[in-house]
């Protein structure tokens, strides 16, 4: 896709003056780096890092049945979701794989907002629109917003120059509606780096100036612009599932260690799958690995188990906090225990690995 095809958010014009390394994502011309993957990393791990987020999708279910549908179309138990609250779900298909992963507000019984990934937005919004048999209207809604994440152990230091909204009311995987610099925004406490997070929704216009407001609030922390490379290493660390990599159309939940995010009391679009699975057991699961030879784990990548192809890696890098090589991977549930020797195929060589527990990284509390 060329440049000038690109979708951009409202503050690509902020990214390039601060001379970001831009690439395409998923159709979006985004920034990956600025002062580099590994400095933007630990501002994210030791004090705080803003992130634009704005290609993110949003979709809004309203209407008298607005529950019934978004409970049917999601695996989480919505029906535990109170107002102000946010809950981690999956779309999935009729055959159990998923159409995406979204989290989804409660901003009153008759109205649930949904972010959803960017690349899967449109396929989203039709999707639900398609399994729609109530009376509750679907709209797909991300022109009307941007979204800025402000990640790390000074995220709420920084956050709360800027609002008279008393940020600790306000717990993990909750959010509130009020003002940021004047500006109308949902604050939501979650997030993608397993730190401390504020993500805010605003109108488009309202993104640019409260970005240099963000920074300048956050420079006693050395506040870090991050991009999309520091968000992959840091969210990797956290043993975050991203979609196209750990997840997609031909994984269930199940098999992507997700069962505690799929409410088995309900009736739900893909649930046959899901259930069976549960019931019978899985081929294969999502395991977290750690190099002990010379290499690194890149997506994709071939693993071995005797000598024998076994499955694949779905996320691989270096991790900056921990000082060594991580990743996750697939193998056959038989084989699927922490502790098994594996060897990564790394440029046609056997490396050895050994499977270890996610999430690599938890913040101390």
């Amino acid at each position: 896709m060329s440049a000038a095809s690109l979708q951009r958010t409202p503050l690509f014009e902020i990214h390039k003056n601060l001379g970001a390394k831009l690439i395409d994502f998923g159709g979006w011309e985004m920034p990956v780096q600025y002062s580099g993957i590994i400095d933007e990393h630990h501002a994210v791990r030791k004090a705080v890092g803003l992130f634009d987020v704005s290609h993110m999708g949003e979709i809004e279910i309203r209407g008298p049945q607005a529950f019934d549908l978004i409970n049917y179309a999601a695996t989480s138990a919505v029906s535990k979701i109170a107002i102000g609250q946010a809950q981690y779900a999956g779309l999935l298909y009729e055959h159990g794989g998923f159409v995406d992963d979204i989290l989804i507000y409660k901003v009153a019984d008759n109205h649930y907002f949904l972010c959803v990934n960017a690349s899967n937005q449109l396929k989203d919004f039709e999707h639900i629109r398609s399994i729609n048999r109530w009376d509750a209207e679907v709209t797909f809604s991300s022109a009307s917003y941007a979204q800025l994440a402000v990640q790390g152990p000074k995220a709420a230091a920084t956050v709360q120059k800027l609002t008279s909204v008393d940020l600790s009311t306000i717990r993990y995987y909750r959010f509130t509606d009020g003002a940021v610099c004047g500006f109308p925004a949902r604050i939501a406490r979650t997030g993608y780096t397993g730190e401390d997070c504020f993500e805010l929704f605003v109108a488009p216009e309202s993104a640019a100036p409260l970005w240099s407001q963000l920074m300048q609030a956050g420079e006693e922390f050395q506040i870090r612009a991050c991009g999309l490379g520091a968000r992959n290493t840091l969210r990797l660390e956290a043993g975050m599932a991203l979609y196209g990599h750990e997840i997609d159309a031909t994984i269930t939940p199940i098999e992507a260690g997700l069962a505690r995010n799929v409410d088995f009391s309900k009736s739900f679009h893909g649930e046959q799958t899901c259930r069976r699975q549960m019931e019978q057991g899985v081929t294969r699961k999502l395991m977290g690995l750690q190099m002990r030879g010379r290499g690194i784990a890149r997506d994709g990548y071939e693993i071995h188990i005797d000598g024998a192809p076994a499955g694949w890696v779905t996320s691989g890098s270096p991790s900056p906090t921990l000082n060594l090589h991580i990743g996750m991977c697939y193998l056959p549930a038989s084989q699927a225990e922490i502790g098994r020797t594996i060897h990564v195929i790394v440029r046609g060589q056997p490396v050895e690995a050994v499977t270890v527990p996610t999430p690599f990284y938890k913040r101390a509390k």
